[in-house]
């Protein structure tokens, strides 16, 4: 009798095992899932998405599982993701209420994977027995269009520090002193230093512009009586100079020059300067004269007032004599080579032909920036980090092989490698501005954009308006390579309007959602280059996000007559997966 009656027991949980499985399979042909987004898309090498889920009321029985299997199966590669599992003992009210859950799903992307199909499969289980519900597509392919971003690329180049314009420099002979009353300039005082000082600098045909002679008087009496002195003392010093300049010679450069006499008459300030700096009376008794020269009146009435000072005699003496002068005041043009010589040296140099000392540091940089030729920039800039530690020789030379790989796409890794190399060793003496952006473009270049970001950021620190508009190119793409789409937006906004900048402007704003400014932005990139077919292409694309037919089929129209290449990408590519069966769309790619 107990046999039977575990018989019975046996007989009755399988059947009751297999009458619920089945339901459980039926009833979950009811289920509601969302996928988002759908299409899946592509962000930062990684697809995301969320699915949200949820299953029938009264699905659920006691002891029983029902478990979501989502797979990604694109060609022979297929990928399982993690399982959604509705356990009975989880939903205590699943007899009333629905089980409901939302779960975020990624996977790392390949361009293998463009093509696929996201799938669920249902499986019921309790116990060790399972049934399984046919896979369902829950999203079909993936959009790729973040991948169109476009690597930009800046060379830094650091000032030469060389001043290549006209400059004026000063030179102040010292004062000719004269006698007391007198404007003769005597023979002892085109004998002494500063005589023999202005007569080498004559000698010597200094290109000079102004000759500006001040001459100027003391005050007492005998001084003041003749009211032409301080004119006739700059005058006599005039008359030496062109006498001196008709000596050597001067011939024509002689009209070049502009003297300018300046009599200085009635005038305390050099009498205020020559006191202050003399030590032979008391201060207070210094007082007592700037009190007198101060307290206002004619200048005759200061005059006799200060005579009535006890220290009168003493400072007659010792100061008066010093203001009885004419100073002579120059100003002359350095003399500088031509940017012809500085070109030939710089290239001589490089090729052994002239001595390295043949021009400074600066104009050995200089000469660099003259050569549009990346081959005898490169050649200069060697020379340069030759002549010391000097972080912008090595920046430069950086810089320069930067450009030669812009400039040379199939030599690009061997240039970047010349690059880095130089400016490792710049970064070492000073990370200035131009160092960190030039290194940006390397990172880029080595497929790294969060360091590109990084060393972009740095740059921007200080970086002058050239430089911050070249590096916020490279931030921009290495921001759209991150998802950080509205940080590139700011960046491309800020960069130089290059067809790659306004390209890859447009291209963060789609991924923003901004699809009116980026097709401006995009419109901006071709009227910049004509023949720049992804930028019709991506044109096209904002055309499809904007619910517009005629956009979508002019801009792809432009961009496969450019580039036939597209015309494969566009009926593949699911941004425009509501405009491809048109005969429209399809003449466009014709």
């Amino acid at each position: 009798m107990r046999k039977l009656v575990y018989a019975f027991l046996i007989i009755g949980t399988l059947s009751f095992t297999g009458c619920t499985l089945p339901s459980m399979i039926k009833m979950a042909k009811q289920q509601n899932l969302t996928v988002t987004p759908n299409p899946l898309e592509v962000h930062k090498d990684t697809v995301s998405y969320e699915m949200a889920a949820n299953i029938p009321v009264k699905m659920l029985k006691k002891g029983t599982v029902y478990t979501m299997n989502s797979f990604y199966k694109a060609g022979d590669k297929e990928i399982a993701l993690e399982p959604i599992p509705f356990k009975a003992e989880d939903y205590p009210n699943s007899s009333v209420e629905a089980p409901k859950v939302t779960k975020t799903f990624s996977f790392p992307y390949q361009p293998s994977l463009k093509t696929g199909i996201l799938q669920v499969e249902g499986v019921a289980s309790k116990g060790t027995k399972s049934k399984k519900l046919p896979r369902m597509d829950v999203a079909t392919g993936l959009i790729t269009t973040s991948k169109l971003v476009q690597n930009s690329y800046y060379a830094a180049f650091s000032d030469h520090g060389y001043n290549n314009a006209e400059e004026i420099v000063p030179v102040i002979i010292p004062d000719f002193i004269f006698e007391q009353g007198r404007s003769v300039l005597r023979t002892s005082e085109t004998k002494s230093d500063k005589g023999k000082q202005l007569d080498a600098f004559i000698a010597s045909k200094n290109i000079t512009r102004t000759v500006t002679i001040t001459g100027t008087h003391s005050p007492e009496g005998a001084e003041r009586i003749n009211s032409k002195l301080a004119q006739e003392r700059a005058a006599v010093i005039e008359k030496y100079y062109r006498a001196q300049m008709k000596k050597y010679d001067y011939q024509g450069m002689a009209d070049e020059i502009k003297f300018i006499p300046k009599p200085v008459v009635d005038d305390w300030t050099g009498f205020k300067s020559a006191l202050a700096a003399y030590d032979g009376i008391t201060s207070d008794d210094k007082s007592a004269y700037l009190n007198i020269i101060n307290g206002g009146g004619s200048f005759e009435e200061q005059e006799k007032q200060l005579k009535k000072l006890s220290t009168y005699k003493k400072v007659f003496k010792d100061v008066y004599p010093g203001l009885r002068t004419a100073k002579t005041e120059i100003l002359t043009i350095k003399k500088k080579k031509t940017d012809a010589e500085i070109s030939v040296l710089a290239k001589q140099i490089t090729k052994g032909e002239a001595n390295a000392d043949e021009l400074s540091f600066a104009e050995l940089m200089y000469g660099a920036s003259l050569t549009p030729s990346l081959d005898e920039k490169e050649a200069i800039y060697q020379a340069a980090t030759k002549k010391g530690t000097n972080w912008n020789a090595h920046n430069n030379l950086g810089a320069t092989y930067i450009a030669m790989a812009i400039q040379n796409p199939s030599k690009a890794s061997e240039y970047a490698d010349k690059a880095a190399a130089q400016l490792d060793i710049a970064a070492k003496i000073k990370e200035s501005p131009e160092v960190h952006a030039n290194l940006a473009s390397i990172a880029l270049w080595k497929g790294n954009p969060y360091k590109a970001a990084a060393h972009a950021g740095k740059a921007l620190n200080g970086a002058n308006n050239d430089v911050a508009k070249g590096v916020n190119g490279v931030k921009g793409a290495s921001e759209i390579y991150m998802a950080k789409y509205d940080a590139a937006v700011r960046s491309e906004s800020a960069a130089v309007g290059s067809d790659v900048n306004l390209f890859n402007k447009g291209l963060a704003q789609i991924l923003n959602k901004d699809y009116a400014n980026a097709a401006t932005s995009f419109k901006d990139a071709t009227a910049k280059n004509s023949n720049y077919a992804v930028a019709y292409y991506g044109a096209a694309i904002a055309a499809a996000r904007s619910g517009s037919a005629d956009g979508v089929v002019n801009s792809l129209a432009s961009a496969v007559k450019i580039d036939p290449s597209l015309k494969e990408k566009a009926l593949t590519d699911l941004e425009f997966a509501k405009f491809n069966t048109s005969e429209a769309f399809r003449n466009a790619l014709k």
